[in-house]
């Protein structure tokens, strides 16, 4: 059953398209993550919350009036601030009586791995402990939709941690959660409902396992040669010559990148991209010819749209139950999601 419809929405600013005219449903017990660049996200909630008027369509919530909107959403964005003065326990017995809830405030801190610091004035917290601070405040009132922007920007793992448990028991209490996020990985390692929003349009990211098809490979027909052509020379033997380098082009220029350089590599929109020391280069390769010139230098097919390379890895991280991602060891901590279906195969190679 749905709970908010954006239909037919679109937008521009004076001559600029940002979106064309998209349709999107937010269903109960279901996580929609929408990626995009963090201004057109801040954009797109703008226009949900009524910040912002549409250039076209329409935001309907259903089976509500617009008058009820902030009574079913919980809204967690990326410029909130906190009542430093308070303390986290008192920050949410404020709003407990601002929206005239009836949750337990120690449970829900509790929840959020907060109860230790429960007396602890706002402005002490890290700013991921903040964050998590913002994420009790969105469901303290048990909305229906719970809206969150750039949830996992400059967030620790264990928040990280914290977050996916917290949404997937709001999946399971069949809550609407709805994110908006310019980090492709963790949209994945969230929810299988990936959308990519851009001047071209809102587009289904396919991110659920991809089933192996085997080939069927003919049959090698046996050739019986005559005398005279056994007795022929033989011919020259050819000599093939292994290239290793993985090429990426960047503009004019050809780049040539050795194996062990690649973290790793994503496909976006049909398009192979090396990542390479937190810069990204696209690649000619497809992703499945890419998983057999790299296998034989540890590289694995940890998701239909991620290959990682194994000695980067630095952790396995599980999210929840049915949710995994690798944190490699490269400056910024990159988190590459890995298939469910992945999982044993790994730890074979692995050895565990």
């Amino acid at each position: 059953m749905s709970i908010l419809v954006l239909k037919q929405l679109e937008k521009r600013i004076e001559n600029t398209l940002l979106f064309p005219p998209f349709d999107l449903e937010f269903q109960r017990g279901k996580t929609v993550a929408v990626y995009c660049h963090a201004e057109l996200g801040s954009t797109l909630i703008r226009i949900i919350l009524g910040e912002l008027p549409p250039s076209s369509g329409e935001v309907h919530f259903v089976d509500s009036d617009r008058s009820k909107f902030f009574e079913r959403v919980g809204l967690s964005l990326k410029e909130d601030a906190l009542y430093e003065r308070l303390t986290a326990k008192e920050y949410l017995i404020f709003f407990k009586k601002l929206y005239g809830a009836e949750t337990d405030v120690n449970k829900l801190l509790a929840k959020i791995g907060l109860i230790e610091k429960s007396s602890v004035r706002s402005g002490k917290l890290s700013f991921s402990e903040k964050k998590r601070l913002h994420f009790a405040r969105a469901v303290l009132h048990n909305p229906d939709l719970i809206i969150l922007e750039e949830p996992t920007q400059d967030l620790d793992i264990e928040s990280t941690i914290i977050l996916h448990r917290l949404i997937a028991s709001l999946e399971e209490s069949g809550k609407s959660v709805f994110m908006t996020t310019s980090n492709l990985e963790n949209a994945i390692s969230f929810t299988s409902h990936v959308f990519r929003l851009d001047e071209n349009g809102l587009k289904k990211i396919e991110v659920t396992e991809e089933e192996e098809i085997a080939e069927e490979v003919p049959p090698v027909e046996e050739t019986v040669l005559s005398e005279e052509e056994a007795n022929e020379p033989e011919a020259e033997i050819s000599i093939q010559m292994n290239f290793n380098k993985i090429p990426a082009k960047v503009e004019d220029k050809l780049i040539l990148f050795d194996p062990t350089e690649i973290d790793f590599i994503e496909s976006n929109s049909g398009v192979s991209n090396l990542n390479v020391k937190g810069e990204t280069f696209p690649c000619t390769f497809t992703l499945s010819d890419l998983e057999k010139r790299l296998q034989p230098f540890g590289f694995f097919r940890c998701h239909r749209s991620y290959i990682v390379n194994l000695q980067k890895v630095r952790e396995v991280i599980t999210w929840t139950r049915n949710s995994y991602s690798l944190i490699l060891d490269d400056k910024s901590k990159s988190s590459i999601p890995l298939s469910k279906g992945k999982l044993d195969e790994l730890k074979s190679i692995i050895g565990i």
